[in-house]
């Protein structure tokens, strides 16, 4: 809660007078699927992700005036050495075997694929251009149409 909203809210405030004065402002903020779903066991997680997403939708609506875009952008499962983690305590805690429980993350969306870093990076830059000028107050997931959390 303190890193994820408060740390959040903190750099926000004190990154606006600043974006007040420019002629291109634009917040990015991360929340997660966590944020459309929740996760059983990881409630401040999951009310620090869902707070983003209101503290972001407020934003846009404050700032937009001042010409100051807001957007958040929802991962879903990312690859790398943190999901594998999530996996293994997953496993742990059910005893079921890793991969059966890799299966069943990967049954929850479209796309039967771990989010690539890069894409994330891809999408925050392009929520940064004058490409998105005209997007502002929007949550944008990046998690292969994930339809529910496992």
């Amino acid at each position: 809660m303190q890193i994820d909203l408060t740390g959040t809210f903190n750099v926000t405030r004190m990154a606006i007078p600043h974006l007040k004065k420019s002629s291109a402002g634009v917040i990015i903020n991360m929340s997660s699927v966590a944020g459309r779903f929740g996760y059983p066991n990881r409630s401040p997680y999951c009310t620090a992700k869902w707070g983003i997403i209101g503290f972001t939708k407020t934003l846009s609506i404050e700032l937009g005036p001042h010409g100051i875009r807001a957007n958040a952008i929802l991962p879903g499962a990312v690859g790398g050495a943190r999901i594998e983690h999530v996996f293994e305590g997953r496993a742990q805690a059910s005893g079921k075997p890793i991969e059966e429980i890799r299966k069943e993350a990967m049954a929850a969306q479209s796309l039967q694929r771990m989010v690539d870093p890069k894409d994330i990076a891809a999408l925050a830059v392009f929520l940064a251009s004058d490409a998105a000028k005209s997007i502002s107050g929007q949550m944008m997931p990046i998690d292969n149409d994930m339809q529910t959390t496992t």
